[in-house]
């Protein structure tokens, strides 16, 4: 088998970002070096699309029919490691902001804040704004993070009942 036929399906295999030519329905998805595509089992694909100086990296989300449902944009540092994002509906409407807090020692991502961008929630105490969620994230000796810990701060429907994910997190930069 072609060596290079051997590394796609190894690679899909083990559910990795494969460069390959995305046929989102979406003229701005191109194949390129700043352009990442993933199908997912049910369908639905998503494209990742990074800023040339790699400070923003874009995500859009298509469901199994190819409509567009989701755009998160993050703002990244110098580590690749994104610092913020903002969570956008097919529309366009802003509907979540997100801030990522790292640890000050081993850099690794420990704490997750989601803010509604719709409804701004006030702390009667400090008037400092209210998370409408917040993911904690804990680490084995080997430095393996848990799965999420999520605290809704809201009654209602979750993000992942929303969304189908607990986390905006990235799971992996899918430029490496």
């Amino acid at each position: 088998m072609n060596p290079l036929a051997t590394w796609k399906i190894r690679a899909i295999a083990a559910g990795l970002f494969v460069s390959l030519p995305c046929h989102a329905n979406d003229a701005a998805a191109v194949d390129g070096p700043n352009v990442r595509c993933m199908k997912h089992e049910d369908g639905s694909r998503a494209v990742f699309t990074r800023s040339p100086d790699s400070r923003t990296l874009t995500k859009k989300t298509f469901t199994p029919n190819g409509t567009l449902c989701m755009v998160t944009t993050y703002k990244m540092d110098s580590n690749a490691n994104p610092l913020g994002c903002k969570i956008r509906d097919g529309q366009n409407n802003e509907m979540f902001k997100v801030s990522y807090g790292y640890h000050k020692v081993t850099g690794l991502l420990v704490e997750e804040l989601m803010f509604d961008s719709r409804v701004r929630r006030l702390n009667p105490a400090n008037g400092k704004e209210l998370p409408v969620q917040r993911i904690v994230y804990l680490y084995d000796a080997e430095g393996k993070r848990s799965a999420p810990i999520v605290f809704n701060l809201l009654p209602g429907k979750t993000f992942e009942q929303v969304f189908g994910v607990k986390s905006s997190a990235l799971e992996s930069n899918p430029f490496k």
